[in-house]
This record gives structure tokens, sequence and C-alpha cells, in this order.
């Protein structure tokens, strides 16, 4: 084989080989896969991604499908030996993908603008911002997906977006001023997307629910309530009923403690006009 030329095999996924263990079991069983789905308590679409290596089968779940299957734990042990980084990599492509089809999506954040809000220039600030050093390929190729991911702005039918932001982040000086003001005024449109809302947590707050960081709530199409939550080497998504709920009950209390949407538009809009005026 030529150097720099494809040898035509098609790479086999270790989510693959797992989605083709639970499809073997699962037939072993005479179930179907909606059969399975419902004993399960997940959507049929579920399992059939898995079982094709769409969507990676969590830890969870594939426990609770070796009880079903009586598969004397095979599922878990698969899932268990999958490498750190798929694993982490698997993750995050499952969380876009339940992004893009959310009914809705709560965002609290405490660093910087939400990534479905982001200009194109200020995403470019905060990946060249990167330690270790990002390559310039690099961080187009994530500029790019970023902004891919904003077209849920322009679906329809409309999901229910809502953010909590820090009122710092609205001060940052982060690189040139122009990127900033040109980020809150994109902030500022957002406000009055009819299915968009967001509140700014004042700085001067006595009582804090959000200080262990950000989070992500969504709602997927079948009515399922995630929870996302990504730290700085690792991520986890959350679909247990019981720790959705306790994060469901801290943005809660985050919702009370922030400036209401009309309160947190008009700091935006003081905050501009100091900016503009400066101008």
């Amino acid at each position: 084989m030529q150097p720099g030329k494809q040898s035509g095999i098609r790479r086999v996924t270790s989510w693959q080989l797992v989605g083709a263990q639970l499809r073997h079991f699962r037939k072993l069983a005479g179930l179907t896969q909606a059969a399975l789905a419902e004993q399960a308590g997940v959507g049929e679409d579920t399992i059939a991604s898995i079982e094709q290596g769409r969507r990676a089968l969590q830890l969870d779940l594939a426990i609770q499908l070796d009880e079903l299957l009586d598969t004397k734990g095979v599922l878990r042990v698969a899932v268990e030996k999958i490498p750190r980084k798929e694993r982490y990599q698997a993750l995050v492509k499952d969380f876009v993908q339940y992004e893009q089809g959310a009914v809705s999506l709560f965002s609290y954040e405490s660093q910087l603008i939400p990534g479905l809000l982001q200009t194109e220039a200020y995403a470019r600030l905060v990946f060249s911002s990167h330690y270790p050093p990002l390559e310039e390929e690099e961080i187009e190729k994530r500029v790019t997906t970023r902004l891919a991911r904003q077209k849920i702005l322009e679906r329809k039918p409309r999901p229910i977006l809502h953010f909590i932001l820090e009122e710092s982040i609205l001060h940052a000086e982060l690189g040139d001023p122009e990127v900033m003001l040109k980020q809150l005024l994109q902030l500022r449109r957002c406000m009055d997307l009819p299915f968009v809302s967001i509140q700014i947590m004042p700085r001067k707050t006595p009582k804090h629910a959000g200080l262990a960081g950000p989070l992500v709530l969504l709602e997927t199409p079948d009515h399922d309530q995630l929870a996302y939550v990504e730290m700085h080497l690792r991520a986890e998504l959350y679909d247990d009923p019981a720790d959705v709920s306790a994060l469901m009950q801290k943005y809660g209390m985050l919702r009370t403690q922030a400036l209401t949407a009309e309160e947190s538009a008009r700091l935006l809009d003081a905050l501009l006009a100091a900016l503009l005026g400066e101008t």
C-alpha cells in the first residue's frame, strides 16, 4: 500500500462492538427493540442507536440491560473496558445530539457566555485561550462546530431556552474590547427572542446555589430529563431521575436568586449604553 493511502478497511469502533453484543443478547432473549426498550424504560430509538454504535451505552443502562437479558454483567464489563478517551468523546457527542433535538434547555454559566449565544469572534477567542495551546486548524474546527450548534436557534418547532449568567461575565475584559462589545450586543438581541429567556445573577448576591459550577438541563422529544455537567478534564451526562431532580432543584433556586428577565435586560442596556458612550 502506498504511503498516505487508506487500506479501505472500515474501522469498527468500541461502541459498535458493544452495540453488536447488545443486539446479539437481545435476539437470544427473543425480544424486539421495542420490547426491550419498554422493559428498560427508554425510547426504542435509544436501543436502536446503541445497537448501531451511534450512541454510547451508559454504564447504569448497561447494568440494567444485563439484568433484563440475564447476561451476567457482560455489557457492564464491556462498557467499563472502553478507553476513557472514547467514553468522554462519546459523552460529548451524545450531549450535542440531545441538545439539537431538545424541547427545552436550561443553562447556568459562571465564566463565559454560553456557547449557543456566542459570536464567532468570541468563540475564537475562547478556543485560542486554550492551554496547552491548540493548533490553528483545530481552533477553526471547534469554532465551526460551535457555530453549527447554534442552528437550534433557527429550528422549528422552537425550543424553549433559558440561560442564567453571572454578571461578572458581562464585565470581563477579554481580548479586543470590540469583540466583547459585539458579544454583548448579540446577547441583548437574543434577549428579545420570544423563545429565549436570559437572567443575570448580580455580583452582590448574598446566597448562591451555583458555586459548584456550570450545568445544563434539557428535555428530549421523548420527555426524558437529562443533565450535563462539564469540568476541566471530564464531563458527566446524568439521566438518573434522582440526580436530574437534584440539579433541577439547584437550577430552580438559581432562578429565584437571579434578576428577572426584565431587570436583566435593563442591566445589560445600561452597560451597553456606558460602553457605546465610550466609543
